[in-house]
């Protein structure tokens, strides 16, 4: 399959006949890349010097490698390139050197931002129905070398306080990603939304209120975000409330006593994704200022436990506020999906870039000082725990009463002493501001943070490809009994050898997927083929439309003959 420069400024795509091509089925991924985005103005923001492999095929081949799992550019050098060339209409795709050289180049065009929030604004403008309710997260990217000596923070799945970068997520009312944030600084959630997150969703978020309906109704909201317990403040509730009419709902970390059981009532909670379940709830008023109240929901689980959720939206009922915070594990299984598969935990460059002296973060002293009161509230936890479990059999023996006795006064001791201590390192941890400027650190305290560059640029087209195969999957979901193995059919076919026949006289390219694993899976992947031809999808630059069936389709067409 030779193919000449010539004088043109990159190569001519073009498709050969071929049989049993490895990884072909990744191919049918390609209708939905280009409707979530893949091109959506590339050209605008990105150009790469004339060369052999073209913007186009650069893309393609990117989100290609994605979602057949290849997590770093350095695996690309086990692959076949001359059998994924085929797939992109070259003689192969580029080694490792040359594919780091032209992420290279695209990622300092100093558009990668720019690109990325375009395309967020696109999707948002696309899935307005999934735009009004935002998840917002933060997950750590762990930092083990040895070029700058990042703050460390605390990472969840490892249970540990770790060097490392945090990206903050904002995804869809299904988990979808929208964009993403990183950031060096620990100057935690509150200070990203207000900083970075909130200010672009303001622009971007569609259908939001006219300021007409806001002042006539003054409990309608523009959207509303969705975050964990380290987002819990109900003074940050009424500041995005009362400045930007923004509705939040968050665990509540403080629910108190509970509340009786009769004051539950069983009701139907339907989610976005159409799920429905039956939740025991129950609903008050918090007052928090003379301006601003708080509601308060709470469903009552079958092992008697209250879970207790603060909002500060009031259009919605309490069984959507309850099942929107409720459905926030999609966006945890986004991110445990996207680390086992698409790797978003891998360091693509190793470069560091200076912080802003005007940046905030918190003080490290006040960090030191926080840390050991939670050590010690941790330890003063488990004896009052211990003082409250010690109960005086009714014995008739003195010896044991006055062992009781002496255990009780050494437990109560060692309560007050741990009492104490705490409330000394809080009056000492009130000396020190909680956030400070990067500049008022000392030189030892100071450092870098990592380039984020290729890094925003990778993600974007991981996002792209996550987006598109969460497409294929809900094309087959609706015909499968365990709709959760959607993913891994789509996987299947990703990895499927095809036999690709161009047809250079009707400008058409047919896609012949060899068969799956079993018959069920084939009647799968037949309805994801009928559903793909009615997109009419041409192969980016060519007049080749594209046509979708099984190799089984022809055998089976000259059995029913």
């Amino acid at each position: 399959m030779g193919t000449s420069l010539g004088g043109l400024s990159e190569a001519v795509i073009k498709f050969e006949c071929c049989q049993d091509v490895s990884f072909g089925g990744v191919l049918f991924s390609l209708p939905a890349l280009i409707s979530n985005g893949l091109f959506y103005k590339s050209r605008e923001y990105f150009q790469l010097p004339d060369g052999y492999y073209g913007l186009n095929s650069i893309f393609i081949i990117l989100a290609f490698l994605v979602l057949l799992r290849v997590k770093s550019l350095e695996r690309v050098r086990y692959l076949p390139p001359g059998e994924l060339g085929k797939i992109v209409g070259l003689d192969r795709i580029p080694e490792v050197k040359t594919l780091r050289e032209k992420v290279d180049i695209l990622s300092k065009s100093g558009n990668v931002e720019d690109w990325h929030n375009n395309l967020s604004h696109y999707w948002m403008e696309s899935s307005p129905d999934l735009s009004g309710y935002l998840y917002v997260d933060g997950h750590v990217r762990v930092y083990h070398g040895k070029l700058t000596k990042l703050p460390r923070r605390y990472v969840s799945r490892e249970r540990l306080c770790l060097r490392g970068m945090t990206d903050y997520w904002v995804n869809d009312a299904l988990g979808q990603p929208f964009f993403v944030v990183t950031t060096a600084l620990t100057s935690g959630l509150l200070s990203m939304l207000r900083s970075e997150i909130i200010p672009r969703l303001l622009k971007d978020v569609p259908n939001q209120p006219s300021e007409k309906a806001l002042k006539e109704d003054l409990y309608l909201h523009r959207f509303v975000l969705l975050f964990d317990r380290e987002g819990y403040s109900p003074a940050f509730f009424e500041e995005m409330f009362q400045t930007h009419r923004i509705a939040c709902i968050t665990y509540n970390k403080y629910p108190g006593e509970d509340w009786p059981q009769d004051e539950f009532v069983e009701e139907e909670v339907v989610f976005k994704n159409g799920e429905k379940v039956k939740m025991k709830l129950a609903e008050r008023r918090i007052v928090h200022s003379e301006m601003f109240w708080i509601r308060e929901i709470r469903k009552l689980n079958e092992n008697g436990h209250q879970t207790s959720i603060l909002s500060s939206d009031h259009k919605s009922d309490h069984g959507q506020v309850a099942g929107g915070l409720f459905k926030r594990w999609s966006q945890e299984n986004f991110f445990k999906y996207m680390l086992e598969n698409f790797g978003i935990d891998r360091l693509i460059e190793y470069e560091t870039k200076p912080i802003p002296e005007t940046a905030r973060l918190v003080n490290p002293r006040y960090r030191e000082l926080d840390s050991k009161i939670r050590k010690l509230n941790s330890k003063l936890n488990r004896l009052l725990a211990q003082f409250g479990s010690k109960k005086l059999e009714e014995i008739d023996d003195s010896k044991k009463v006055k062992k009781y006795e002496a255990k009780m006064a050494e437990l109560r001791e060692k309560i007050t002493s741990e009492e104490n201590a705490i409330n000394e390192l809080k009056q000492e941890r009130k000396k020190f501001p909680k956030h400070i400027q990067f500049n008022l650190l000392s030189e030892n305290e100071k450092f870098k943070s990592l380039a984020t560059d290729k890094k925003h640029f990778i993600d974007t087209i991981k996002m792209i490809a996550y987006r598109a195969e969460t497409a294929l999957a809900n094309i087959i979901r609706p015909e499968m009994a365990r709709k959760d193995e959607a993913r891994s059919v789509i996987k299947q076919i990703f990895e499927r050898d095809i036999n690709l026949k161009p047809d250079k006289n009707n400008k058409q390219m047919t896609i012949e997927l060899h068969n799956l694993t079993n018959e069920y899976n084939d009647k799968l992947a037949q309805v994801l083929c009928n559903h793909l031809n009615e997109t009419s999808t041409t192969f980016p630059g060519t007049e080749m439309k594209i046509f979708y069936k099984l190799v089984s389709e022809k055998s089976r067409r000259s059995q029913e003959v």
